[in-house]
Parts: structure tokens; sequence; C-alpha cells
């Protein structure tokens, strides 16, 4: 994933196909909205909460090194700082995909990780300020709708999961969290 990642940005977006072009999957994948996904998925179908972080772990691992790999020894650059937020992101993985793995279970514990994970989503897919509230990228909306299907155990379930991460996101949408990426 790190290396088609890289591919997509190192390949002008005009000599793409032009379905490839519309979706600006080049720049779907420089956002955080498909890995936090992607980590989530790793993480809640995952076996056990030590499982979830070993997987979510050797995710993130083979997809930052491959990205940077290629970056540096292809493209002929080297981003230290941005590299390095990569770095400490993969690091903390493994912690945050052992709790997040108690988000598919039952009671109130559960229902909280589920609203800070559709939170999260929620910061990637939409736009909110004090005249309007608008979805950012069309793909982002569509991983949030997914996102929804993943955690939904429930009718009740999934509405309280909704208004618990919808008062968080709204209550939390002006503030940068992991320098601006979330």
């Amino acid at each position: 994933m790190g290396l088609f990642s890289k591919m997509l940005d190192t390949i002008p977006s005009n000599t793409l196909p032009y379905f490839l072009e519309a979706l600006d999957l080049n720049n779907f994948f420089s956002r955080m909205g498909i890995w936090i996904f992607l980590a989530m998925l790793i993480s809640v179908y995952s076996k056990s909460p030590v499982r979830s972080a070993i997987n979510v772990f050797l995710f993130f691992v083979g997809m930052v090194s491959s990205y940077y790999l290629y970056t540096i020894l292809v493209a002929g650059f080297f981003p230290g700082a941005y590299m390095m937020i990569w770095i400490i992101m993969t690091c903390i993985s493994p912690f945050i995909a052992f709790v997040c793995w108690y988000a598919k279970g039952k009671g109130s514990i559960a229902v909280l990780l589920s609203s800070i994970i559709f939170m999260f989503i929620s910061r990637q897919a939409f736009a909110f300020g004090f005249w309007y509230f608008d979805i950012r990228y069309p793909l982002e909306f569509l991983l949030w709708i997914a996102m929804i299907f993943v955690l939904y155990q429930s009718s009740k379930q999934i509405m309280k999961v909704m208004t618990i991460g919808s008062l968080l996101y709204f209550l939390t949408s002006q503030i940068n969290i992991f320098w601006g990426m979330l």
C-alpha cells in the first residue's frame, strides 16, 4: 500500500486513466482517512487485542517503510520531518489498535471506543464551520459510510455511536490533532 501510494504521488494525475484522475486517488492515499480506516478494519477483525496490535503495527511498518524507501531511493529526496511523524504514528499504532479491538465488543466501553473512531473518520470526511457543514472528500465520505457498517452491531448501538461520535466531532472539529493531520 505504501509503494502504491508513493507511486501515485510521483505520477502526474493527468497521465492516469480519466476515472482514476477523477477519483483523485493520489491525494486520497496522501490523507489520513484511508489509513485510519484500514487500521480500524485490521484491528476490529483481528482475533485478539494482542493480535490486533501486531497486525496493525506490521501493516504500518510495511506501508511506511515501502513509502519512504521509494521516496528516498527512487524519487530522490529525504523528507525527514514528515517521515518522523509517520514513524511516531507507526510506533504508537499497536497501542491504539489494542484498544480499538474492543470497539466491536458489547457495553458502554465499546460504544465509547466506536464513537471515538466515528469522530476521527468524521474529521476526515467533513468540514464544519460557523456557517457551513460540507463533505471534504467524496472518497472519505464513502469510508465514513463503510465505517458505520463495520462498527454496526444493532440499531440502538449504532445510534448511540453516531450521537456520541457526532458530539465529539463538533467539540473537536476546530482542534488540530497530530500536527493538523487528524
